[in-house]
């Protein structure tokens, strides 16, 4: 059997073998406060000098210490992890990986202070491994970093007192208020907002050369936070109790706008978000209040962001409903509009401390005097002792055969050093110096460059001394530098200011505020007009169109086609192959109103909200109500027909309202009563207009009846309808031209008449001559008949100047000065 191995004497201890009791609620204080400080001081609060947290300051350390400036090339991110972890940090790789990453994110940090390459992560996704990511020190953590080497901060032992880290950064950048900061650490934590380069510097200058600025000084300059994402920030009165006492609230608010997703529906598109959120959650929430039924008028939801564009998230609303009111409802369920609490907590002279804008610059500036100051000390001692090097290598120089001689006479280095001091009248540094010497610098070239060394030697300490004399200078020299940083680094604004959500509390909670705008567009009146560049939109309103000659040459394009409705009713669109198309009035664009006419350049374009065939045009727009005039029409063969009234398919989109013959089209179509004139011009010149009683209303599948007698080869060119008691107040104006010609290619000469000055004549008449040709015209290229004044523009809708009225009907016309393309 094998013997135990014998225990081994103990030395005597009286608490060996027995239990020792302690006080739990002792030890649990003691150990939960070690933690506590640990947190608070190592992990969580960043120091308010440089605004880095200890990790973060060891990444940028270890970056530069490694030489991964912005102009060298990448490395592996797991590479910067090693090295921070091997070296400086005690923790593990996930955490520096975390806090890399977060330095390197555009959406985190308004100034990154990391160059990533590779997948980062975004929003909504976390980053790729580090050993598939690359990293490099981004151009402004080289302003963090720089002066690590002149002593300008002090240095202390890593977690093995091995090595040296930094305690703080020079942080030539107010890096705490640019790129903010969070954190919980125990009983506390920190969120701030970050703000502009530019703004901050301009108030610490300010401060600078002010010490006594007060905080209304200081926020001219820094107005409120500059988010990384954009957006805008509604109510500015927490932002203020925040750069008072350091703690205070605000709401951010998306970028949106309301525009045409497809040429039939409106859609909210969101170019930026609040800081920190991003589209998948809004979607998600635009989801869920949709089941929910908080959310109304919303019938799709897609995000369309790409590298390209960027940002880019469309919410599509249903026909009928106010994009305005969906887009205050999104405010309201949604992520669109969030709050953020300003908590400014950091670290001042090793204690967490609240601060408001006015400490937090007071600690940045206070800093960067502290660093220019020992950089400049460092500078002077650097510079002294080279000049007392230089002074002593010149002495050498001028006698430097007797040098040889006393340096070959000594018996050992230590001789010579001492014989030199004492022969020459040297330091020992000076002596160690010129034994070191190589015999290239005894040209008489290096005795000149040590001559011009050292008056500039003796320039530039004069210079820092004076700096270090003299506190004007340096935060004159300190204020140089900030404003040197800012014209390197810093970029415009990118969040908007707002004082108040226009009508809406901003400072209350989110589901209290309600919307003011009506969710569902009210069946108001309105008129839907169509123009002579075929675009289509609608009014504000039903009132008459402005007839001001001064307003409407100001309007873009002219007005050749208009009926009265309502916002929620529908609308026919007679067309060139005699059918009419059934258009929704909430289908077409809503055109701002004005003090005048509106502006049609607004408009959609009638193709894309009408399906037509191919050569098949829109001529007019008429009502489909019941109660609805007769439309009138009139085609290319001089045939003319009134549509009896009500007779419209409810269940068809589109439908006939003529049988044509071969080769004929519909010219023109208008509302017409029996007591008005139907008005044909020919393209021989001729004009005919008779009462609209003498054309019975006919059913849809009618083929009409001879409106006008034309000549062989002639066709109508123009079709209107004067309303009965307004024939004073209506125009005819005609262009000849070459029947020959390219359309749109000819001026043509041009004649505007009255109306009543042309005689009536009976149903299927010639009617009477209404222009004389001049040399080489032959035909009327267009006409039109309405009330005036009449306008013409070109196929752009830019205005063409037709001639006055003249009252003569049977006369010539007056040159063009630009082919028209079409008249209202």
């Amino acid at each position: 059997m094998a013997r135990r191995p014998a225990t081994p004497d103990l030395p005597p201890d009286d608490t060996v073998g027995r239990v020792v009791d302690i006080d739990v609620a002792a030890e649990m204080e003691g150990s939960f406060l070690e933690y506590a400080y640990s947190v608070i001081y190592s992990r969580a609060l960043p120091d308010a000098r440089d605004g880095l947290k200890p990790v973060q300051r060891r990444i940028l350390f270890q970056m530069a210490d490694m030489g991964l400036r912005p102009d060298r090339p990448y490395v592996k991110s797991a590479r910067v992890v090693g090295e921070v972890m091997g070296k400086l940090h005690p923790h593990g790789d996930a955490a520096i990986y975390d806090a890399m990453v977060r330095l390197a994110q555009p959406f985190s940090l308004r100034l990154p202070l990391v160059d990533g390459h590779g997948n980062f992560g975004s929003l909504d996704d976390g980053p790729a491994a580090p050993r598939y990511t690359e990293a490099r020190m981004a151009p402004a953590a080289v302003a963090m970093t720089t002066g690590l080497d002149e002593d300008v901060v002090d240095f202390v032992p890593n977690y093995d007192n091995k090595l040296t880290q930094p305690e703080v950064l020079p942080a030539a950048i107010p890096n705490l208020l640019v790129n903010g900061a969070a954190g919980i650490a125990v009983g506390m934590a920190t969120n701030m907002a970050p703000h502009n380069l530019v703004e901050v510097v301009a108030a610490a200058r300010h401060l600078v050369m002010h010490p006594d600025a007060t905080l209304e000084d200081l926020t001219r300059f820094v107005p409120g936070p500059d988010l990384p994402s954009g957006g805008k920030i509604v109510g500015l009165d927490g932002v203020r109790d925040a750069y008072r006492t350091g703690r205070g609230a605000f709401r951010t608010r998306a970028t949106a706008r309301v525009e045409n997703v497809t040429p039939k529906r409106k859609g909210i598109v969101v170019t930026e978000l609040p800081y920190g959120v991003g589209p998948e959650k809004v979607i998600e929430k635009i989801k869920e209040g949709v089941q929910s039924k908080k959310l109304s008028g919303i019938s799709a939801a897609v995000d369309l962001t790409d590298r390209t564009h960027g940002l880019r998230l469309v919410i599509e609303v249903k026909t009928g409903f106010n994009p305005d009111a969906v887009l205050e409802q999104l405010y309201r369920f949604t992520p669109l509009e969030d709050s953020f609490s300003i908590n400014n907590v950091a670290l001042v002279e090793g204690q967490p401390r609240t601060l408001g804008l006015r400490e937090l610059l007071v600690v940045w500036v206070d800093h960067r005097l502290t660093v220019v100051r020992r950089r400049s000390e460092h500078r002077l001692a650097k510079r002294l002792e080279r000049l007392h090097l230089v002074e002593g290598l010149l002495v050498a120089i001028v006698d430097i055969d007797e040098v040889i001689q006393v340096i070959r006479s000594s018996d050992d280095a230590d001789a010579a050093r001492t014989r030199l001091r004492q022969v020459f009248d040297l330091s020992e540094p000076q002596a160690e110096y010129i034994l070191e010497l190589r015999l290239r610098r005894l040209t008489r070239f290096s005795r000149i460059e040590l001559e011009k060394e050292q008056e500039q030697l003796r320039s530039e300490i004069e210079d820092l001394r004076a700096i270090l004399a003299d506190d004007h200078r340096l935060r004159t020299l300190v204020s140089d530098e900030m404003a040197e940083v800012a014209a390197t680094y810093g970029t415009p604004r990118r969040t908007i200011l707002l004082e108040s959500a226009g009508g809406s509390s901003v400072t209350g909670a989110p589901a209290a505020r309600a919307s003011a705008t009506p969710l569902e567009i009210a069946d108001t009146p309105t008129r839907v007009l169509l123009s002579g560049t075929g675009l289509l939109a609608r009014t504000a309103d039903d009132a008459p169109l402005v007839r001001d000659e001064g307003a409407r040459r100001s309007r873009h394009d002219v007005v050749t086609s208009g009926v009265v409705s309502t916002a929620r009713a529908e609308i026919g669109a007679v067309t060139s192959r005699g059918r009419l198309v059934r258009v929704s009035v909430l289908d077409l664009p809503s055109l701002p109103p004005t003090d005048g006419p509106p502006s049609l350049s607004g408009g959609v374009p009638v193709g894309e909200v009408v399906t037509l065939e191919r050569d098949e045009r829109v001529v007019a727009l008429t009502s489909l109500a019941a109660e609805a005039p007769t439309l009138a029409l009139a085609t290319a063969q001089g045939v003319v027909k009134r549509v009896a009234r009500g007779d419209v398919p409810g269940n068809r989109d589109a439908w006939e309202v003529v049988a044509l013959k071969d080769g004929d089209e519909v010219v023109g179509a208008a509302p017409a009563e029996d007591d008005d004139e139907l008005v044909l011009v020919s393209s021989d010149s001729s004009l005919l207009h008779f009462g609209a009683s003498a054309v019975r209303p006919q059913g849809r599948a009618a083929g009409g009846m001879a409106g006008i007698k034309l000549a062989a080869g002639r066709r109508v060119v123009a079709f209107g309808v004067v309303p009965a008691g307004s024939a004073a107040d209506a125009v005819v104006v005609t262009v000849s031209g070459s029947s020959t010609a390219l359309p749109g290619t000819q001026a043509g000469s041009a004649k505007v008449s009255p109306f009543d000055a042309y005689p009536g004549k009976g149903r299927a008449t010639g009617g009477v001559r209404a222009h004389r040709f001049l040399k080489g015209e032959d035909a009327i290229i267009l006409a039109w008949v309405g009330p005036a004044p009449a306008r013409a523009t070109g196929s752009a809708g830019q205005p063409v100047e037709l001639p006055p009225v003249d009252q003569r009907r049977d006369m010539s016309g007056v040159a063009l000065g630009a082919p028209v393309h079409a008249i209202g």
